[in-house]
C-alpha cells in the first residue's frame, strides 16, 4: 500500500538542468559581447567548476568566475552576464511531461504529495508557483528547513514525522541515485528512480524498486500496489 509520494523537484519535476546548461551558455555569449576575454568552452569550464564545488545554486557564481579569470568584478560583464542567465532561463524552464496530469491522478486517489529539496527555501517554491503545482503538495521540504542534503535521514524522517505515515506506505521519486535514492532506502521507503532526469553516471550498487522513463509512470505502480482498478 502507497499512501504517499515524495517528490524531488530539479530533474525530477522540472527539466533543471537543460535550463541550466543554455543559461548558462547565454551568459557566456553575453559576457563575450560585454568585453571578457577568455574563449568560450575555457569560461564554461570556469562556471561548471565553481557549481560542481559551490552547489549548483550557488548565486555569486559569476562573481567567483570573474575573481578568478580577472583578478576582480568588472560590473560591465557581471551585469551583462545575469541578464543573460535570466533571459535565457525565462525562456527555456518547463515540467517534464505529464507532471500535471500524473499528479492530478494521484490527488484522485487520494495519496498525499511532498517535496525534498536540496536547494534554498525561495528558489524551491519560486519553481513551484511559477508551475501551479503548489495545491498538490501537503509539505514542502527544502534545506533551510532540515538544515542537511539529502541522503542525510533528517529530511526523509521530518517528511515522514509531518505526514504520520510509516516509511513503507511512502514512495520517493528523484534523478540522483545517491542521494533521493539511497537516502529514501535507508530510512525504509519504497524508491522510483526518475531516469529520465539522469545526467550523471548510473550507479550499479543502488537499487530503486521501480525505474521511470516517464512520471506518469507513477500512476500505473500506485495502482498496482494500491489494487486499484
Amino acid at each position: 500500500m502507497i499512501n504517499a509520494v515524495i517528490f524531488d523537484i530539479d530533474n525530477t519535476l522540472v527539466d533543471f538542468m537543460k535550463m541550466k546548461q543554455i543559461s548558462v551558455e547565454s551568459a557566456v555569449d553575453s559576457m563575450l559581447d560585454a568585453g571578457l576575454s577568455i574563449s568560450r568552452d575555457k569560461l564554461i569550464e570556469e562556471i561548471y567548476t565553481v557549481y560542481w564545488a559551490e552547489g549548483i545554486e550557488d548565486q555569486f557564481v559569476f562573481d567567483k568566475v570573474l575573481e578568478k579569470v580577472l583578478g576582480k568584478i568588472d560590473y560591465k560583464i557581471l551585469a551583462a552576464g545575469i541578464v543573460g542567465y535570466r533571459r535565457a532561463k525565462e525562456g527555456v524552464m518547463a515540467l517534464y511531461p505529464h507532471v500535471h496530469l500524473t499528479m492530478a491522478e494521484l490527488t484522485r486517489m487520494g495519496i498525499k504529495m511532498a517535496v525534498i529539496s536540496d536547494a534554498p527555501r525561495l528558489p524551491v517554491w519560486m519553481r513551484i508557483v511559477r508551475f501551479h503545482l503548489h495545491h498538490y503538495f501537503d509539505h514542502v521540504l527544502t534545506f533551510d528547513d532540515t538544515g542537511e542534503r539529502k541522503p542525510s535521514e533528517k529530511p526523509f524522517r521530518k517528511v515522514l514525522e509531518l505526514m504520520q505515515l510509516p516509511a513503507d506506505r511512502v514512495l520517493m521519486i528523484g534523478d540522483w541515485l545517491e542521494r533521493d535514492i539511497a537516502g529514501a532506502k535507508h530510512v525504509g521507503m519504497k524508491t522510483a528512480f526518475a531516469k529520465y532526469g539522469n545526467v550523471k553516471v548510473i550507479n550499479p550498487d543502488i537499487n530503486p524498486d521501480y525505474v521511470l522513463a516517464d512520471v506518469y509512470e507513477l500512476v500505473e505502480i500506485i495502482k498496482s500496489q494500491n489494487n486499484l482498478p
